[in-house]
């Protein structure tokens, strides 16, 4: 005997007798999807605060140690080196081992390093604890991460979710720039290294509790799915993989110009302002903490500049708003020089509100070209492509310490990074479309 029962959309489904109807799952208001982007917002802006103290700590380690600017961006060029070449293995660590784990052990390798900095009494040390321990953690904690994330658990706004995801880096120099600067200026720069292990070591347990590695794990298809994707299997071999996809995109044309295009955007943002700004406004007489916020004031302008960069890749074409993006960002370049004063002024804060707006705005349109051009492997090609990224801030950082030893100014840097921008414009017009765009 039978009877019937309301089916999934209102129709009539039979069911056996004495036999209870299938339990659904309730669909939840708000998609689980977006509780894991906003854990690992919060993620990166715990590992952020790293990122706000290199630029802080050039002229007080010169006074106490008397280290050239060159020995101390070398250290800052070796972090910046790691922080993109560990991203691509890290994002093969994330498919065998999971998205959790990888990331609560990066952010107790940053803590240790910056800890282990306070003790610190020749530059190797510097070389070793802040460029090798911490460009290890924030590798693992890079924009792979944020590509691994929207992968998983977006099907649909993947362009707004990394734009926000890219945000965070930005909010989380917004939160400790002022507060580092503060510290460094007032009570010297230990306290200000302190703080950022601190800062680390406490998001640990929030990323364990909260974190998830995968929509299928909490019963879920990605949000914007029309069906349930069962969580794939562990994938051995890591680096063997991250390695097989390298070689793979490396035969292919768009690897090129989206690699040579980001190494630019890294010399022209991470090695350059992030690293120099501070020093280069200190030797025009502008006191440490009024650049220190100035370079905050950049954190509040990119969070709004790569969530509208997300939104338009949505919409546009992603190689015309590269395009776009570098030919701005080197014209604004050509003009810092003759911008730089002891006080701040209305020219300065239009640069600094531009450059904001522009600051990481390459993210999202650049990750979707991966995505397009090669599909499943396009967490690992990023990751590969963020290598690039922080290779050329790493050169640019170092070669810019040596370019203020040799000739007393920044200028010549200001002016070669403008020129880099205006060639990554034409090399983004010249980047074909992918699969998933045709």
């Amino acid at each position: 005997m039978t009877q019937t029962t309301s089916g999934p959309e209102g129709t009539a489904a039979p069911t056996v007798q004495g036999t209870p109807p299938p339990i659904r799952r309730r669909t939840p208001r708000i998609h689980r999807a977006w509780f894991v982007a906003a854990v690992a917002f919060v993620t990166i802006i715990g590992a952020a605060a790293f990122r706000s103290l290199p630029g802080l700590l050039i002229d007080p380690l010169h006074q106490e140690f008397d280290w050239s600017r060159g020995t101390i961006g070398f250290a800052v060029s070796v972090n910046l080196a790691l922080y993109g070449l560990t991203a691509p293995f890290a994002a093969a660590l994330m498919d065998r081992f999971g998205i959790r784990r990888v990331v609560a052990a990066a952010l107790t390798v940053i803590s240790v390093g910056s800890l282990l900095t306070v003790w610190m009494t020749a530059a190797w040390q510097l070389i070793l604890y802040w460029g090798l321990l911490v460009g290890l953690g924030s590798g693992s904690l890079a924009l792979a991460f944020a590509a691994t994330v929207t992968n998983r658990w977006f099907t649909e706004r993947r362009g707004l979710v990394t734009g926000i995801l890219t945000a965070a880096s930005a909010s989380g120099q917004l939160i400790f720039l002022p507060l580092l600067s503060w510290l460094v200026e007032h009570h010297d720069w230990r306290p200000a290294a302190v703080t950022v292990a601190l800062s680390a070591f406490l998001v640990v347990p929030f990323v364990w509790l909260l974190l998830r590695d995968h929509p299928a794990d909490v019963g879920l298809a990605p949000y914007g799915a029309t069906e349930f994707v069962p969580k794939p299997p562990p994938v051995p071999g890591a680096a063997t993989r991250a390695l097989r996809v390298l070689f793979s995109a490396a035969r292919t044309g768009p690897f090129w110009l989206l690699a040579g295009t980001f190494a630019i955007c890294g010399a022209s943002t991470n090695g350059l302002i992030q690293t120099h700004f501070v020093p280069a406004a200190h030797d025009h007489g502008m006191p440490v903490t009024a650049a220190a916020s100035l370079l905050a004031v950049i954190g509040v302008f990119d969070v709004l500049g790569t969530i509208a960069s997300g939104w338009f890749t949505d919409r546009f074409d992603a190689r015309r708003l590269l395009a776009v993006y570098y030919a701005l960002r080197g014209l604004s370049l050509l003009f810092l020089p003759m911008l730089l004063a002891p006080s701040v002024h209305p020219p300065m804060v239009f640069f600094i509100v531009f450059y904001g707006l522009d600051w990481v705005a390459t993210v999202p349109p650049t990750m979707a070209l991966c995505r397009a051009h090669y599909g499943e492997d396009s967490a690992i090609v990023f990751g590969w492509v963020l290598a690039s990224h922080q290779v050329g801030a790493a050169l640019v950082a170092f070669l810019g310490g040596m370019a203020r030893d040799v000739f007393g100014s920044y200028d010549v840097v200001w002016y070669a990074s403008g020129a880099l921008c205006a060639a990554a414009a034409l090399m983004a017009l010249v980047i074909r479309k992918g699969r998933a765009e045709v």
